[in-house]
């Protein structure tokens, strides 16, 4: 897999909670440089960065991040606000208090209505592997599959560990035909971008794929 069409499925994120324009700004532009699929960025950057770099760049943001109990209503309304700022893809998290207390029925209805806010958008649903079993990772593919939403994520980054491939793995299993799967958090090498790719990965979202392929590039390959 060359270096080229490894960058067109990275979703290239900035996610610190001290992150400054100015890293929101490089981030962009590695973007643009580059050709990822997407930056990822808090929602607070989204409208500068549409307004900055403007339709050329695709913008995705997170909802409901990095714990996801927000209540449904606030989550709702963080996506249309991301959207009217220029956000054509978000990233949100389940409410792992409904997982841990058996409301399947309430984490599809929420994924639901999240995709009815985000139209013709992506909406992406962040499991947050780490915390769950595997009957509960399961449980989560047919609820992201009936609620609609267009990908199964693995984790915010900021949990307790991150992407495993035994679970997209699992995903493959579980998910309808229409969900496709992100890969995010610990992916830190070539490797690692080639394996979960390779396994059926549509995005993997890191924020060092950049520096990981350009660092180990020849000369106009990228």
């Amino acid at each position: 897999m060359n270096t080229n069409e490894i960058l067109s499925h990275i979703d290239h994120t900035q996610l610190k909670a001290v992150s400054a324009e100015a890293d929101i700004d490089a981030l962009c532009n590695e973007a643009l440089k580059y050709g990822t699929a997407s930056v990822c960025i808090p929602p607070s950057y989204v409208k500068y960065a549409h307004e900055k770099f403007g339709e050329k760049l695709n913008v995705c943001t997170v909802i409901g991040f990095p714990l996801g109990y927000n209540t449904t209503e606030v989550k709702v309304f963080e996506v249309g606000r991301a959207i009217a700022d220029g956000a054509s893809e978000v990233d949100m998290v389940v409410n792992l208090g409904d997982v841990k207390n058996g409301r399947f029925d309430r984490v599809t209805d929420e994924i639901a209505q999240l995709k009815k806010a985000a139209g013709d958008k992506i909406l992406k649903v962040i499991i947050e592997t780490c915390y769950l079993t595997e009957e509960e990772k399961i449980q989560l593919c047919r609820c992201v599959t009936e609620g609609g939403a267009d990908y199964i994520k693995t984790s915010t980054g900021f949990g307790t560990a991150g992407a495993k491939i035994e679970d997209i793995r699992l995903f493959k299993q579980n998910i309808g035909e229409n969900v496709k799967m992100k890969a995010a958090g610990g992916v830190k090498s070539r490797e690692d971008l080639e394996m979960f790719l390779s396994e059926g990965c549509e995005r993997i979202g890191t924020s060092s794929a950049v520096k990981i392929l350009m660092d180990g590039c020849g000369a106009g390959e990228y």
